[in-house]
């Protein structure tokens, strides 16, 4: 890992460190490996991470990782929307795990990508399709992850909801008899939906529904629809054909066997590169299985 960048006025004066942490949002442990393993020059002589810096000065850290930066093969299955050395961006398909687990221990995203290290910034559910950003080493991953990202789902559900508009705040936590199934309760972790209703379909009793997360609990938006009555379309955990959850009289249950996984996609991915501090955005179209639902 190498950073190259000028110290600019506001940073005048500062302690390197200082500017590391503040600008570069670098962990402490990071810079510490820096300071131990790494190398740090200001104005192309060695510097100490408590010297100040003074506007205009030339910085440069350097880290070695035991690991060159990730190569990504090609996947036929995994559209890749953007790559540097950093991070890439890809729309993971349904029925694919995001990182390896005891029940696909061969058959993840980040292994169909690369034989090397990945570090997936966020998950999706395995039955969950879209747009996930992928960090290429810890650095990346810390900086994208302390930073406000912003994700949008489109996601079909029975029935319509009333009002069309509005926002869920209902803390999530697991439920006590499960290791998997989360649940609405008052001693779990604050939630917050936001949602609006796109389309409701009357001859299926069924509506297309953007959810904006504001919180990135497991399960929340599965979790916030269920509770108000219109869970995903094809859930099979919190749906009307589940064990936990059944509603087989669900004038609507008939959709169920209409697409083989939940009814989620992720639509729009918007972040801060961690390097360049560009804003980047994604967008991701419906995919097929989701639009036979809505014809």
């Amino acid at each position: 890992m190498k950073l190259e960048f000028v110290i600019n006025n506001d940073e005048n004066g500062k302690l390197a460190h200082e500017v590391l942490s503040g600008r570069m949002k670098m962990s402490r442990l990071m810079i510490k490996r820096i300071r131990l393993y790494g190398r740090l020059l200001v104005n192309g002589m060695p510097a100490r991470m408590k010297d100040p810096v003074f506007s205009g000065d030339q910085m440069e850290a350097l880290y070695e990782d035991e690991q060159k930066p990730a190569s990504i093969r090609p996947d036929c299955v995994i559209p890749v929307l953007y790559e540097d050395e950093w991070l890439i961006v890809c729309e993971k398909p349904a029925g694919l795990v995001t990182h390896p687990s005891w029940q696909h221990m061969d058959d993840s995203l980040i292994q169909r990508l690369s034989e090397q290290r990945l570090h997936p910034v966020m998950r999706l559910d395995r039955e969950t399709s879209g747009l996930i950003v992928i960090a290429k080493n810890g650095f990346a991953h810390h900086v994208i992850s302390v930073d406000t990202m912003e994700k949008e789902y489109l996601a079909i559900v029975h029935g319509a909801f009333d009002p069309p508009e509005g926002t869920i705040n209902l803390p999530i936590g697991r439920a006590s008899d499960s290791i998997m199934i989360r649940e609405v309760r008052e001693d779990g972790h604050p939630s917050i939906t936001h949602y609006k209703q796109i389309k409701y379909y009357p001859n299926n009793d069924i509506s297309l529904v953007r959810f904006v997360l504001e919180t990135g609990r497991c399960h929340q938006i599965r979790v916030h629809a269920r509770y108000l009555g219109h869970p995903l379309v094809g859930d099979g955990l919190y749906g009307p054909l589940s064990d936990d959850y059944p509603d087989p009289g669900l004038p609507t249950i008939g959709m169920e066997t209409k697409i083989g996984r939940q009814a989620l996609h992720a639509c729009h991915l918007s972040f801060h590169h961690p390097i360049t501090h560009e804003k980047l955005s994604f967008e991701s179209d419906i995919p097929e299985d989701m639009k036979k639902l809505l014809v």
